[in-house]
């Protein structure tokens, strides 16, 4: 997680909120703090379940809507992988993931050679980048010592 306190953090979510338009609801900001509190990458079942004993007439779309919405604006960041729903960083921190196959925890890791790698000559020129993210697929140690 960032090293900002939640303060810092929650005065930056209005700023940056403001700044796209987007007006503060006790609901938005509820779900923005479960993201930031989580250790996890968060997906947006498991935020929903805990707002909604907040506020009970939340549904899962809003929560998924505006999840998105925070990562359209710069709040979070998705972590996507394959035969997995949507996980939600709010480390918007240059870093990378390992997912593990068997139990689905995604894992933070940062590199400085991956943070180098060079874009591939056949995209070059062809794209805009905004961003370069490694990610990983394999079997976490707690997996591997299950076998």
């Amino acid at each position: 997680m960032n090293s900002e306190l939640p303060n810092d953090r929650l005065q930056n979510f209005e700023n940056i909120c403001h700044e796209n338009g987007l007006s503060i609801t006790p609901q938005r900001v509820a779900i923005y703090k479960e993201l930031i509190a989580s250790s996890e990458h968060p997906s947006a079942a498991s935020i929903f379940n805990s707002v909604r004993e907040y506020y009970k007439n939340i549904s899962l779309d809003t929560v998924n809507r505006t999840l998105l919405k925070f990562q359209e604006i710069g709040l979070a960041k998705v972590v996507e992988s394959s035969g997995h729903p949507k996980s939600f960083d709010p480390n918007l921190e240059p870093h990378h993931h390992f997912r593990c196959v068997r139990c689905g925890k995604i894992y933070d890791f940062k590199d400085e050679v991956y943070d180098a790698l060079a874009l591939p000559e056949s995209i070059k020129g062809k794209f805009i980048i905004l961003d370069k993210i490694v990610h990983l697929e394999g079997i976490c140690d707690a997996c591997r010592e299950d076998r």
